[in-house]
This record gives C-alpha cells, sequence and structure tokens, in this order.
C-alpha cells in the first residue's frame, strides 16, 4: 500500500477527517539507561514504564531550536506526556544536552543518548475533533551507541505507521472510526523498531 493510497482512505473515511495541520518533520533524540532499561520494559510489556525523548520540529540537524524534553508515560492501558523546554543544541556535540536531560530527570542511573531519528508526519482530525490520526512515513534512524557522532541517516525503514489517537472516554464509540480504516493493528515503538534495526 503507498502512502498516497493510505491518505485516501483517509480523506474518505465517514467520519470526515481532514488535515489539521501541515505535513512536517518530526526529530526525536531518545534517552535510556546504560542497560536500556526503558527498551527492555517495552519488549517485555511491563505496563507501568516510561520514554524519554527529545524532540524538534523542521529539517534542521546542525542547531536545533525549541527542542522540547518529552516523557512518555504509560500505566497499564492510559498513557500520557509531560513536556520540558531544553536549551537549544547541535548535533555535533549531546554533552551539554546530555547534562541537561539528567538534571531536568532525577533517575537512578545517568540517561544516555541512544538513538537518534526523523520521519516525515501528517495530521488528520474528524470535523467533531474526538479522534485524530497521524501517518509517518519516511522513518530514518541512527545509533548513538555504535556512532555517537552522526553526520547522515544510513538506515531507513519503509513502512508507514498510521496511529489512531482518541480520549479515553471516546473508548466505546472507536468502532465507528476503525470499521473504516482497512490497515493491520499491532504495537509500534519507533524506539524499539530504531535500537533493533541500527543494532
Amino acid at each position: 500500500m503507498s502512502i498516497g493510497h493510505i491518505i485516501q482512505i483517509i480523506k474518505s473515511h465517514p467520519a470526515g477527517f481532514y488535515e489539521v495541520f501541515p505535513k512536517r518533520n518530526v526529530n526525536n533524540i531518545y534517552f535510556d539507561t546504560p542497560n536500556l532499561e526503558c527498551l527492555n520494559d517495552n519488549l517485555a510489556g511491563v505496563s507501568h514504564r516510561k520514554k524519554y525523548r527529545a524532540r524538534w520540529y523542521g529539517e534542521a540537524v546542525e542547531k536545533i531550536a525549541k527542542p522540547k524534553l518529552e516523557i512518555k508515560y504509560k500505566e497499564n492501558m492510559l498513557g500520557g506526556k509531560n513536556f520540558l523546554p531544553l536549551t537549544d543544541f547541535s548535533l555535533k556535540d549531546l554533552s551539554a544536552l546530555k547534562k541537561e536531560v539528567n538534571t531536568l530527570i532525577v533517575t537512578p542511573f545517568v540517561l544516555e543518548p541512544v538513538l537518534l531519528n526523523s520521519y516525515s508526519r501528517s495530521y488528520w482530525e474528524t470535523r467533531c475533533g474526538r479522534f485524530r490520526i497521524t501517518v509517518d512515513s519516511k522513518l530514518y534512524f541512527h545509533s548513538l551507541i555504535h556512532s555517537p557522532h552522526f553526520f547522515k541517516y544510513i538506515c531507513e525503514d519503509r513502512a508507514f505507521i498510521v496511529e489512531l489517537k482518541y480520549e479515553a472516554e471516546d473508548e466505546d464509540t472507536v468502532d465507528r472510526i476503525t470499521r473504516f480504516l482497512p490497515f493491520r493493528l499491532s504495537k509500534n515503538s519507533k524506539y524499539v523498531n530504531g535500537v533493533l534495526l541500527t543494532s
């Protein structure tokens, strides 16, 4: 299935999905403990777990402007995010970013930058505003464990990721949305996929 076909399915959905925000590049640096505790918790399906990443938008990879630290948490079937502003940084030297992240987050271990990734994301929403879809394509990954200095992406995942998002109170009515989305449902973590692809 092509990206054009996926977008056409979303645009023709009876719920009236429309593009609510211009498509843009999303960039992340994922942080983990030296023994990759976040990764292993995800693989083991631990019900209470967290993920730490620095995120910014756009094409820039030299001077990163307006990055944010995202703390993504999962508690059983529910999840959410907390956001903290970060100082501008450069991919040429991540030492200042690492120090700032560990100042903002207190863990038993020092968090290390593990994975860099980038992808193109489009944003869709129903007219009622209760259901949202993001479509990710052009996924690129770089291991910061094996190569701490980034020059260019060499690892690509050609998959497309379609994610349906909604509030817990709309769980009972989500069936009327998913019945018109002929996509294979699966658990997906770009962090896990990226580490496995670049290891």
